[in-house]
């Protein structure tokens, strides 16, 4: 077939896809042609519009490095994030929701004692943070794994930040027999994600703010559980209804109280896991 038409071109595109042996790579190409196709004739996209789209795809991938991942970011801040996590994580009953992961996340933080602290002598409110894993019956989970990241009060992570180790404010706790974890830290704040590449002149032109409400970010594990990838929000924060990546839930909101001994602040949370499937 030949001369194709805004009425007869997306067909076309999907037939080319008859031999595809995989399943679902051709019902995800499909969808991605039938919903790239119908974005384009809805906008009337012109040629200029276009190849910037393109230029801001190529700039997005050229601000990747093994530190940052400037596309992770694009999702987050367009919601798309908060919507794969919401597909693919739906709360079983009893369980701690999840959020998204982020784009500086780093593997191989070192496992630390219970109560130790992460902060290493960062400024900041002296912070301490403790709780239980348990399951979704409230029964503790001992040898459970909190791998643990937040932001310098600066608010720059350590990967950010020259100025800070590889592993400042980062650390992996394991629960005890009791699922009981502990540890220090500094109170985190909120912070504008990075705007000195495309997702922040995307955001600029939007008329969108960047900033995040202060959070502590947890990945949570056990075996014979699903893995939960979740943060906890410090209450009061100004930006907690307009986060600009969409993750914040009430149920992660927590308290950061002055202690009775006025070392400083206090903040606890259970965690919930669901079991595998």
């Amino acid at each position: 077939m030949r001369n194709f038409t805004p009425e007869t071109l997306t067909e076309a595109v999907v037939a080319r896809l008859s031999d595809c042996d995989n399943p679902r790579l051709k019902a995800v190409m499909t969808g991605l042609v039938r919903h790239l196709h119908a974005f384009v004739r809805e906008v009337n996209l012109t040629e200029a519009e276009w190849f910037e789209g393109i230029q801001f795809l190529t700039a997005t991938g050229q601000k990747c490095d093994a530190d940052r991942q400037e596309f992770i970011l694009l999702s987050d801040v367009l919601g798309v994030s908060m919507m794969v996590d919401a597909l693919n994580h739906g709360t079983p009953s009893g369980a701690t929701e999840s959020t998204v992961l982020g784009p500086f996340y780093i593997p191989g933080a070192p496992e630390l004692a219970s109560d130790a602290d992460i902060a290493h002598g960062s400024p900041g409110e002296p912070t301490a943070i403790s709780g239980r894993v348990l399951d979704a019956t409230g029964k503790p989970i001992a040898g459970a794994v909190l791998d643990v990241w937040q932001t310098a009060t600066n608010g720059l992570y350590s990967i950010q930040d020259p100025e800070q180790d590889r592993y400042n404010l980062r650390g992996r706790f394991r629960t005890g027999g009791d699922g009981r974890y502990a540890f220090r830290t500094v109170k985190p704040v909120s912070y504008p994600v990075p705007t000195d590449g495309p997702v922040g002149r995307i955001l600029d032109a939007m008329g969108r703010h960047p900033h995040r409400p202060a959070h502590i970010h947890f990945i949570v594990s056990a075996p014979g559980y699903e893995t939960l990838t979740t943060h906890l929000f410090a209450n009061g924060d100004p930006y907690l209804d307009s986060d600009v990546v969409f993750a914040v839930k009430n149920s992660l909101v927590v308290d950061f109280a002055p202690t009775g001994d006025g070392t400083g602040l206090a903040a606890a949370y259970d965690f919930r896991l669901a079991p595998s499937a």
